[in-house]
């Protein structure tokens, strides 16, 4: 028996959900049908394509060498959709980013704003999660990354620099103790990240001025900086994050600066289909103007 596209949907929603019921969810389909689908994908290939635990369904050889021509299937059908849609000229459809939670706060919200002004077809979704998205398992369409993947089957393009300075409110400054030097932050509170939540080397910034333990920490960036707006300390905040916040201001900018970048991440199999190599185009284009901008006002 030839397995039936809509077996493979199915297929595919559970090896990336890694359970009936999330795929049920994902995909509109009661549990039970899920599982009956599966098992005759199994049936039909003579082979299990899951291995079933307490934890989840995590897939077989078998089935990892399935759900490569299973999308495979997917993106040509994607390629199908894309080449007999109505407008060639506006995107349609749903789109899909991850991003880390500073970018999704302070940037895409005015960039995916423009974008979908110009395609009122277009169906934008920013999941924003301190955390690395996984795009074999459709989490997402592209993600924003703060440093290049060194593995899998991926298409990484360099979006742009931004820049990161310690910063307070200008309140807390006031009442504060002197802070003249990198030395006289020991007399500070420090606001920064839950140490063992770091989930990229690249955000692992009190480290570089020898704190281990920041006083109040965060896995959030948007939590960081409004600790630093409410004057709780003194905390490294993203320049374009600083016209959001009233008062607070760049401290000891000649002693302290940092420069990372922003990275597109996408999924190989997807560099034919256009509607998304356009949106890529404009995404990148507006996040660069973006930091410009804002950087320029601080």
């Amino acid at each position: 028996m030839q397995p039936q596209w809509d077996d493979l949907r199915i297929f595919l929603a559970v090896a990336r959900e890694e359970s009936l019921s999330a795929a049920g969810r994902r995909l509109s389909v009661d549990p039970a049908t899920v599982g009956r689908r599966v098992s005759r994908l199994e049936e039909a290939f003579a082979t299990p394509l899951f291995v079933k635990s307490p934890s989840g369904y995590a897939l077989t050889d078998a089935g990892q060498r399935l759900m490569t021509h299973a999308m495979r299937v997917e993106q040509s059908l994607e390629m199908a959709a894309e080449d007999l849609s109505g407008d060639p000229g506006g995107l349609s459809g749903q789109i899909r980013i991850g991003a880390p939670d500073g970018a999704a706060n302070y940037l895409l919200p005015q960039v995916c704003h423009k974008i979908a002004q110009d395609n009122p077809d277009l169906e934008i979704q920013i999941v924003a999660l301190p955390r690395v998205f996984n795009l074999t398992k459709r989490e997402a369409d592209m993600v924003v990354a703060v440093s290049p993947p060194t593995a899998g089957r991926l298409m990484v393009q360099k979006i742009t620099d931004y820049k990161l300075h310690l910063a307070a409110a200008r309140w807390y400054l006031r009442r504060a103790p002197d802070l003249k030097s990198l030395e006289d932050l020991k007399n500070h509170q420090i606001i920064g990240y839950i140490p063992d939540m770091i989930f990229d080397k690249e955000l692992d910034y009190l480290s570089l001025i020898g704190i281990e333990t920041p006083t109040i920490a965060s896995n959030s960036v948007a939590v960081q900086v409004n600790c630093v707006r409410m004057g709780a300390g003194v905390g490294i905040v993203h320049d374009f994050s600083i016209p959001f916040q009233r008062g607070i201001r760049k401290v000891l900018t000649d002693e302290f600066s940092l420069t990372r970048g922003f990275y597109l991440v996408r999924h190989e199999d997807d560099k034919r289909l256009e509607r998304l190599n356009r949106f890529s185009e404009a995404l990148c284009q507006g996040i660069r103007d973006e930091v410009t901008r804002l950087e320029a006002e601080t």
